[in-house]
């Protein structure tokens, strides 16, 4: 073989190796990064089922909770590295393809590129959080608030019924797919399954099919309030996370059924963590 040609396939499996070393990197510190926030988030929403809850159970509340640790400047600083490792991960499955057969067609690039712009979102409001140290002018506010102040003014564009409730209905079908996901265990298809003791396994379907049910009710719920709020064309009726959260405990079930959605959020985090450590990327 010519050795030009040798060198430069030599050059191009080292480059492939060390984009695949990164890529692997960003995706776990990533998914352990979304494991934090949701595991904090879990546990706001337990404290507020039993009467006890001083934050909200979103974001922001868990950005305040780790920001009054020892620390936690350090801890709000790696948790924002993290969510910026998740949504370069997302990009660079924009641009080259995912894990999987299907990797590489349009449906899987599209789906990508709907998490890299979440996860820069998300990225963002931690940065700015973390920058304002936790003030009203961090970017961190309310998602009860940002939910409804983007309700209005969406309605008050040409057609913003329908965009509100096409957005609305969008997130509730998503919320639906998530839940039924995770009842399948379609996730096992992501895991390194032969690496996993059969404890270790059982204890991922524990975690994965109770936090996936309980994240995709909660997105499902937040969904349907937005469609309430554009049939109603009434902002307020539009809920963020904390008072998706809240609205299950004024069910007939009452606070058990917040309790009981919070554990599985808190289910949901350890098995981002879980994610971390076993998911092929």
């Amino acid at each position: 073989m010519n050795p030009t040609v040798t060198a430069r396939t030599g050059r191009l499996g080292v480059r492939r190796s060390t984009r695949r070393s990164a890529t692997e990197g960003a995706a776990r510190a990533g998914l352990a990064a979304r494991g934090v926030i949701y595991l904090l988030v879990g546990l706001l929403a337990l404290q507020i089922a039993f009467g006890d809850g001083k934050r909200q159970a979103d974001r922001g509340g868990a950005l305040a909770e780790l920001s009054d640790k020892p620390f936690g400047a350090v801890l709000l600083w790696a948790l924002a590295i993290g969510l910026v490792c998740m949504a370069l991960w997302r990009l660079s499955e924009v641009l080259f393809g995912s894990v999987g057969p299907d990797g590489r067609k349009a449906k899987k690039r599209l789906l990508a590129l709907a998490r890299f712009v979440f996860y820069a979102f998300v990225a963002y409001s931690v940065m700015s959080f973390t920058v304002g140290s936790g003030s009203s002018g961090g970017g961190s506010g309310s998602s009860d608030k940002q939910s409804k102040d983007v309700t209005a003014k969406v309605l008050d564009m040409p057609a913003g019924q329908w965009i509100v409730g096409v957005a609305g209905a969008g997130i509730a079908v998503a919320g639906v797919w998530l839940a039924a996901r995770a009842v399948m265990r379609s996730y096992r298809d992501e895991f390194k399954l032969g690496e996993m003791s059969p404890r270790m396994r059982r204890l991922v379907d524990v975690t994965g099919v109770g936090g996936g049910a309980a994240r995709g009710l909660v997105f499902a719920a937040a969904g349907a309030f937005a469609v309430r709020a554009a049939v109603d064309y009434e902002p307020d009726k539009a809920k963020g996370l904390d008072d998706t959260l809240r609205s299950f405990a004024e069910t007939p079930l009452g606070p058990w059924l917040l309790a009981l959605v919070a554990v599985g959020l808190v289910l949901f985090g350890l098995f981002s963590f879980a994610m971390a450590r076993w998911r092929r990327v």
